[in-house]
């Protein structure tokens, strides 16, 4: 049997055994995505040895960045607050306050720790920082008219800050290209970080704009059937994500900000059926990232690097995000125990193996780059099994004992 072929019954018997046990699955303390990295694992050296050849980076990269835009158009399709800053408050405490602070303290940690060299140091810290807007589905959002503070955070902050962790990755690649920073750091401001915000900004709303134009006068004329309505979500996302990094801009906010502009200015039904037809696209697409994920896992090269994974991954899930979410969220509407929560679902995942591979794509490799990486692996993994475990009884608990309260 072919690989292509056996691939295919691969996932089709996942895609079978996880949509008619879901029921099962539900009242179980386990995420989708852990289903996943065990039969990856199993699908690998450690068992079967079907999946043994390793992908290349390029390959990984593409294959994450793809599945990372999908999943924040569908974040901005989620936004239901209002364009105000007390609507925005949570994300704008998450986004503005801990992830810098979490950049600063992971690269504190792999410099004075771990000896690692400044750049390296933010770099790791600009991989690790962003919170997964595909694994942590399970906190986000309900659906669109979910008005929950806490989801709302989740999701918003999953949504934005794959885009808004890319100026530290260019910071800490050019820190190792050339440690001295007075050469480049203008360079840097004006255009990794001045230019392509605003550039990501302004194309994600145009474009979405000009497409919901384009559609309106295409359905008075010639209205087009549900499902290529549907796939104007797809073309929605290629035409944002491409036409800004034409322009050296940041693709990933583009996107978002152009399912934010459809969410709010565009047909409610339609929208809700992009939002469907996007969820589903990500849960495919979220299985076979995540079945590759365990595949590449190897012990002997993990036993390598393991004092130093277990040091970092256990700094960023149990200390810095938790202690970083609590300090940014202090004078939020939500109360203490749901922002120990926050900080408790800083899942790590796809983006983070996206601009891992994007940093090998770019020049990082030797042995920085091994070591970097399997930190990485190692954070991922253990963000999908530890979070995985605790999603549905931490969620179950929320609903009836946090939410219940005045302020959540």
């Amino acid at each position: 049997m072919s690989l292509y072929i056996f691939s295919l019954l691969i996932v089709g018997l996942v895609l079978l055994a996880v949509t008619l046990g879901s029921g099962w699955i539900a009242r179980l303390p386990i995420s989708y995505a852990l289903i996943y990295l065990v039969v990856g694992v199993f699908l690998g050296p450690y068992g079967i040895e079907f999946l043994t050849n390793r992908p290349s980076s390029e390959f990984i990269e593409r294959l994450t960045e793809f599945v990372v835009i999908i999943s924040v158009f569908g974040c901005g399709l989620k936004m239901n607050r209002p364009m105000t800053l007390a609507a925005w408050q949570i994300p704008a405490r998450l986004i503005g306050i801990l992830m810098p602070f979490s950049i600063v303290a992971i690269a504190a940690a792999a410099h004075f720790l771990l000896q690692f060299d400044w750049g390296d140091a933010i770099l790791l810290g600009a991989i690790l920082a962003p919170t997964d807007p595909v694994l942590a589905s399970e906190v986000q959002l309900d659906h669109s008219n979910d008005r929950d503070s806490f989801r709302f955070g989740i999701t918003s902050e999953g949504g934005l800050n794959d885009s808004l962790a890319f100026p530290f990755v260019y910071f800490g690649l050019k820190a190792i290209e050339n440690s001295s920073w007075d050469s480049w750091l203008r360079q840097w401001l004006l255009i990794d970080v001045v230019w392509a915000l605003a550039a990501g900004i302004v194309m994600g709303y145009a474009v979405a704009r000009a497409i919901l134009w384009i559609d309106h006068h295409v359905q008075c004329s010639q209205p087009s059937e549900d499902l290529m309505e549907d796939l104007v979500a797809l073309s929605t996302i290629l035409l944002a994500y491409s036409l800004t990094e034409l322009i050296n801009g940041y693709g990933f906010l583009a996107v978002f900000v152009a399912g934010l502009t459809i969410r709010k200015q565009g047909k409610k039904r339609h929208h809700r059926a992009q939002l469907h037809f996007i969820e589903q696209l990500e849960k495919l697409l979220e299985i076979i990232a995540i079945l590759l994920l365990g595949s590449l896992l190897r012990l002997q090269q993990l036993g390598w690097h393991l004092p130093a994974a277990l040091l970092i991954s256990g700094l960023v899930l149990l200390v810095i995000r938790p202690v970083g979410a609590q300090i940014s969220l202090v004078g939020s509407p939500l109360s203490m125990t749901t922002r120990w929560l926050t900080g408790w679902f800083g899942v790590r995942g796809l983006g983070s193996l996206y601009y891992l591979t994007y940093a090998m794509g770019q020049g990082l490799n030797g042995g920085s780059a091994e070591r970097i990486a399997w930190i990485v692996y190692t954070t991922v993994v253990l963000s999908i099994c530890l979070h995985g475990v605790t999603a549905s009884p931490l969620m179950r608990w929320y609903q009836t004992r946090i939410k219940s309260s005045p302020e959540h």
